[in-house]
Parts: structure tokens; C-alpha cells; sequence
């Protein structure tokens, strides 16, 4: 069974850049947020087996995010998404739980090598 992967992020390019890039590696989308509220609806709903998760977003951010979805997930496999120079909130999240984080701009092995490495697929 391919693993399931929710994206959430508030660029609609990001979400498509890793969607594509989770797609190509045989991994199934089953949800996509554009903000933190959106991801905690959806999480609850899809329970993915990983989520791709963008630091500063509207409504809520992803640090708020992560922090509920841990709470009443800690067995939660989450990866942050950051931009350069966004050190102490990668920090932040790794101690609220994040599994890993991803450096925007990224590439593709490297996505994938965090994916699998976290998720134990290789």
C-alpha cells in the first residue's frame, strides 16, 4: 500500500511542486491544505500517514498546527517546510514534534531521501 501523504501548504506551486514530486515516487495525495485549520480538519478526516507541513501560513500556522496534531496524534509523522533563514521556527517545531524538516527551495531526491528515511522505507 502506497504511503499517504497530506500537503499543506499556502502556495498553491509548493503544494503542486511536492504533490508532483510525492506522485512520481509512487506516494498517494489523499489531502491538501492551504493553512493550518484547513490541515487539522483534514487530518482528522484522512489520518495520512505523513504530512508536509509550511511553517508561516495564514489562519494558523503551521507551528499551531503541528502542535494540535501531536496532541492528539503523538504517534503523528509530521515534516515541516521552511524557507531559508527560518532557523529558530525549525527548531521550535522539531521540539514540538516534527519528525524533519524540508528547506525551500528543495529538490526532489532530497524530499524523497527525508520521506523515506522518516517513514522507514529505505
Amino acid at each position: 500500500m502506497p504511503l499517504r501523504i497530506m500537503v499543506v501548504d499556502d502556495a498553491l506551486f509548493m503544494r503542486n511542486m511536492l504533490k508532483d514530486i510525492f506522485t512520481r515516487a509512487g506516494y498517494e495525495i489523499v489531502a491538501e491544505a492551504e493553512n493550518g485549520e484547513a490541515a487539522l480538519a483534514l487530518y482528522r478526516e484522512t489520518r495520512p500517514d505523513l504530512v508536509t507541513m509550511d511553517i508561516v501560513m495564514p489562519k494558523k500556522s503551521g507551528l499551531e498546527a503541528l502542535q494540535e496534531i501531536m496532541s492528539s496524534d503523538p504517534k503523528a509523522c509530521v515534516v515541516m517546510v521552511s524557507a531559508l533563514g527560518q532557523d529558530s521556527l525549525v527548531i521550535e517545531a522539531v521540539e514540538a514534534g516534527a519528525r524533519d524538516f524540508i528547506v525551500k527551495p528543495f529538490k526532489e531526491a532530497k524530499v524523497i531521501e527525508i520521506v523515506r528515511r522518516i517513514t522507514g522505507q529505505g
